[in-house]
């Protein structure tokens, strides 16, 4: 049996805002990749269940999950907040992607796979303890590290963002929880214009100005990462697997390649190895240049498979 899991589901592209950067597109787009390289073949596909409330309770309280699923609408979109949209089957969809993510890593935590890729919709790093934004409803990999938590053998984990935009739900939701590294590269001065100079020892921000490329990528996880994951010797690993850092990208100014993504996550690979027996989960945050998106995803999950 394979080492790595794939999660994901069809539903996930039932949430869809018309001319909206955050769309189902990106998903079919990552999936015929994995299809076409036969890197698909090379996991075991697990169709994701929903998330249990009592999941998501760690993280969101009852009222915010209320109130998204009321605001579903019947038909056309909805604004839940700025950028961040509801349709026909977004909350399934948004239940889908957090469900992913927390069977993925109990799946982990049991011995089945040694590590997952969550291949699901919408993202999640965005959302905060009781708000939504940023396309994002659930934060899956909060969700995901809270499920890892509850779990008696766990009692240090760490969340790894390269995402062009800072994950300011996931600090808003660990920034008191010291048994939580959160690590985030971003383009500095840009959104979510929050969190982004918010620093407690296992918070670690490292800002990127616009036009970065991938040595300065490089230079400020080995400055900033490094240390503070050798400190903290997480018990298992979360990377929230934005690939809106590339330099195709519409949304951001960073000029990252292939060849950096596959850099950073073999070295969050070995940490993983040398202190977390190898449990790993990965979860899809941005990217909405088709191409490169695909194309990160392959480099990504390929290292994985390493």
């Amino acid at each position: 049996m394979s080492k790595t899991a794939l999660y994901t589901h069809p539903d996930c592209e039932h949430h869809e805002m018309e001319r909206h950067p955050e769309r189902p597109d990106r998903l079919r787009a990552v999936m015929q990749r994995l299809d076409d390289t036969g890197l698909s073949d090379q996991m075991l596909t697990v169709t994701a269940g929903e998330v249990e409330d009592v999941d998501i309770w760690r993280v969101h309280p009852g009222t915010f999950i209320d109130d998204l699923a009321i605001r579903e609408p019947e038909s056309g979109a909805v604004k839940v907040e700025t950028d961040t949209y509801m349709s026909p089957g977004s909350f399934r969809a948004a239940k889908l992607a957090a469900g992913a993510n927390t069977a993925a890593t109990r799946a982990v935590l049991n011995g089945e796979y040694q590590q997952a890729f969550c291949a699901i919709r919408p993202p999640g790093h965005h959302a905060e303890i009781s708000q939504a934004m940023g396309f994002c409803l659930f934060n899956n990999v909060a969700i995901a590290a809270e499920t890892a938590l509850a779990d008696e053998r766990i009692d240090r984990v760490a969340i790894l963002d390269f995402d062009v935009h800072h994950c300011n739900g996931t600090v808003d939701i660990f920034k008191n929880r010291e048994e939580v590294l959160v690590c985030s590269s971003f383009q500095e001065n840009f959104y979510p214009f929050r969190y982004l100079d918010y620093h407690n020892e296992h918070i670690v921000s490292s800002p990127l100005e616009a036009g970065a490329t991938g040595r300065d990528f490089r230079q400020a996880v080995e400055q900033d990462w490094i240390p503070a994951l050798l400190s903290h010797k997480p018990d298992f690993i979360f990377i929230s697997a934005g690939f809106d850092a590339h330099h195709l990208d519409p949304l951001g100014q960073l000029m990252l390649v292939e060849e950096d993504f596959v850099w950073v996550t073999r070295l969050l690979k070995d940490i993983a190895a040398d202190y977390a027996g190898g449990r790993l989960v990965s979860t899809l945050e941005g990217g909405y240049d088709l191409e490169a998106l695909s194309s990160c995803v392959d480099a990504h999950v390929s290292t994985l498979l390493e």
